[in-house]
C-alpha cells in the first residue's frame, strides 16, 4: 500500500466513524438497483468533495467512488444475475471507483478479484467496502492501460467510456484484453463516447435514480460486450 493511500485509507476510516448527518457525509447504504451490495457512499459527492479538500487544503481528485455510477450498478447486476460470467475465473475491474463491480463478482463466485484505479482515495474506498461486504477483493493502484489486463479471465469495466481521450486508451485496452482471450464486458449508459460499431448489447435495463449527480436524468443502462 503506497503511503498516498495509506492516508486517504486514515480520512476515509475517519469519516465513516465519525457521527453525523447532513449532505457533506459518507453512508453506509444499500446500492439502488443492485441490494445485494453495501457501499460507503456520498449523500452529495460534490459537497463531500469541497470540504474534504477545504480540510487538506489542496485539490483532491474528484471522489468519483463516493458514487454508483449507472454503467457499474449495470454490471454489478447483471454478474449477480449470471455468475457463469465470472464463476471461477480470475476478475479485473477496470476503473473500479467504488469496488461495487468488484465485490459484486466476488459474490458471484469469481476465483479472485482485482480492483484498478488510478485514485488513492478509491482504493481506500475499496478496502471499506469489501470489507463491508466481506468480500476478498486485491487492489492496483497503477495505470493499466498500456497493457492488456495480465492473467485476468474476465475484464470488467463500468463508465469507462467518459470523456474523448480516455474514451480512446479504454478501447485500445479492451481489444487487446479481448484479442488474448479474455472475456470483456462494459457498463455504459449512452453518454455519447463508446464506439458503437465495435460493441453489441448484452442486455439493457430500467434503473431507479442514482446518485451520482451526472447520472441523475439517465432511465436505461447497457451491459456490452465487443462485436466478434
Amino acid at each position: 500500500m503506497t503511503d498516498q493511500v495509506s492516508q486517504a485509507l486514515a480520512d476515509l476510516a475517519r469519516e465513516v466513524t465519525t457521527p453525523g448527518a447532513g449532505l457533506d457525509r459518507l453512508r453506509l447504504v444499500e446500492v439502488p438497483f443492485v441490494p445485494e451490495v453495501r457501499l460507503h457512499l456520498a449523500q452529495d459527492a460534490t459537497v463531500w468533495w469541497a470540504r474534504m479538500e477545504a480540510r487538506a487544503g489542496v485539490r483532491l481528485p474528484p471522489p468519483f467512488w463516493a458514487s454508483a455510477w449507472a454503467g457499474g450498478r449495470a454490471i454489478a447486476r447483471y454478474v449477480l444475475d449470471h455468475p457463469a460470467a465470472v464463476a471461477g475465473r480470475r476478475v479485473l475491474d477496470l476503473a473500479a471507483g467504488s469496488g461495487l463491480v468488484a465485490i459484486a463478482a466476488g459474490k458471484a463466485g469469481a476465483a479472485a478479484v482485482t480492483a484498478n484505479d488510478i485514485d488513492p482515495y478509491a482504493m481506500a474506498a475499496i478496502t471499506l467496502n469489501a470489507r463491508a461486504n466481506a468480500v476478498t477483493v486485491t487492489q492496483s493502484h497503477t495505470d493499466l492501460l498500456d497493457g492488456d489486463g495480465g492473467d485476468a479471465d474476465t475484464v470488467l469495466a463500468g463508465d469507462a467510456f467518459y470523456t474523448g481521450p480516455l474514451t480512446r486508451r479504454v478501447q485500445a485496452f479492451l481489444e487487446r484484453a479481448a484479442a488474448r482471450g479474455a472475456r470483456v464486458l462494459v457498463g455504459d449508459p449512452a453518454r455519447g463516447h463508446l464506439p458503437t460499431d465495435r460493441w453489441q448489447t448484452v442486455t439493457s435495463y430500467q434503473i431507479p435514480p442514482a446518485d451520482a449527480y451526472a447520472d441523475a436524468q439517465l432511465t436505461r443502462t447497457n451491459v456490452l460486450r465487443p462485436v466478434q
